[in-house]
C-alpha cells in the first residue's frame, strides 16, 4: 500500500507531462507553423531553420535541447529533472514530426487569419506548458532557462518567457516578416499567462489587512456572518507610537463587498487594504494536498 501511494503521484506527474507535450505539439502544428509564427526558444529556432532547409522541426528540437538539458541537470534537480524533461522533449519532438503523417488534423491550418492562429496557438500551447509544469517538468528549450530564472531569481514565468525568447522573435522578424513577429510576441505573452493559470489554477483569493479601533467587534462579525477566520496581529502606529491591533483574513473575490459592508457598519473610520493571492489552501478553502 505505501509503495502504491508513492507510485501514483509520480505516474500522474508523468501522465500530465506526456499529455501537455502532445497539446504543445498540436498548438505548434495546427496554428503556429501554418501562420509562420515563431514559437520562441528551440522550437522557434527550429522553425526558422526548417524554413530554409526543410529539416524536420521535431528532430531539430530534440538535438537543440541537448545543451540545455545539461544546464537543467545542474540547476533543476538532477535525475528527477532529467527523466521528466526527457519525456516532455521526446514526446513533443515525436508528435511534431509524426502529426503530418497521421492526417488527423489539417496541416495547412484551420484558418488563414493570422490573429486567430496567434490567439489559439497561444492558448493551446499555454495549456500544454501549464500541464507539463504541473507535472513538475519542463518542455526543454527556453523553458529550462525560464524555470531557472523563476526558481532561483523569482522572475515570473511570463517575464521569463519574454526575456529568453526575445532574440528568437527578433530573428523571426527578418525571416518571416515583422507582421508575423509582432503577432508572435502576442502569442508568447498570452501563452505565458495561460500556462501560469493552468499551473496555479483559477483559485485567486483576496487578502485583507484591517486597522480598526473595534478589532473584537469586526472579527466577531466576520466569524459569524461570513464564517471566515481572522488573525489578530500586533502592530504599532509609526506616528502615534500607540499599539494598534491589525486584523488579517483571506476571503474569496465575491466576499470582498460583504467584508466592506461589515467594516462600514462596525467602524466606518477603519483602514483596510485588499490584496490578491494566487491560492489559499487549508480550512475553508481547498484542502492542503501532500
Amino acid at each position: 500500500m505505501p509503495s502504491r501511494q508513492k507510485f501514483l503521484p509520480v505516474f500522474f506527474d508523468y501522465a500530465l507531462i506526456a499529455v501537455g507535450a502532445i497539446i504543445q505539439a498540436i498548438g505548434l502544428r495546427l496554428f503556429l507553423v501554418p501562420a509562420n509564427l515563431a514559437s520562441g526558444g528551440v522550437s522557434g529556432i527550429s522553425q526558422l531553420i526548417n524554413h530554409y532547409t526543410n529539416w524536420p522541426i521535431g528532430l531539430m528540437v530534440l538535438i537543440g535541447n541537448i545543451p540545455l538539458f545539461i544546464i537543467g541537470w545542474r540547476f533543476l534537480g538532477g535525475s528527477r529533472f532529467a527523466l521528466r524533461t526527457a519525456l516532455a522533449v521526446v514526446v513533443y519532438s515525436l508528435f511534431v514530426d509524426l502529426m503530418p503523417r497521421l492526417n488527423i488534423f489539417p496541416m495547412q491550418g484551420l484558418t488563414d487569419d493570422i490573429f486567430l492562429n496567434a490567439l489559439y496557438g497561444a492558448v493551446v500551447s499555454g495549456v500544454g506548458y501549464g500541464l507539463v509544469y504541473r507535472g513538475r517538468g519542463t518542455s526543454g528549450g527556453s523553458d529550462v532557462l525560464a524555470r531557472i530564472l523563476n526558481h532561483h531569481r523569482s522572475v515570473p514565468m511570463t517575464q521569463s518567457y519574454l526575456m529568453v525568447d526575445s532574440a528568437v522573435i527578433l530573428a523571426a522578424g527578418f525571416v518571416f516578416g515583422w507582421k508575423q513577429a509582432l503577432y508572435a510576441i502576442i502569442t508568447l505573452y498570452v501563452s505565458g499567462i495561460v500556462s501560469e493559470t493552468v499551473l496555479e489554477g483559477p483559485g485567486m483569493v483576496r487578502t485583507a489587512m484591517i486597522v480598526t479601533n473595534q478589532p473584537e467587534a469586526v472579527a466577531q462579525r466576520v466569524l459569524v456572518d461570513m464564517e471566515r477566520g481572522m488573525t489578530i496581529l500586533q502592530g504599532k502606529g509609526a506616528y502615534t507610537g500607540a499599539d494598534r491591533p491589525v486584523l488579517y483574513c483571506v476571503v474569496s473575490r465575491s466576499e470582498v463587498s460583504q467584508l466592506k459592508a461589515i467594516l462600514q457598519e462596525v467602524d466606518p473610520k477603519a483602514f483596510m487594504v485588499i490584496g490578491q493571492a494566487h491560492e489559499a489552501v487549508g480550512e475553508g478553502f481547498k484542502p492542503l494536498m501532500k
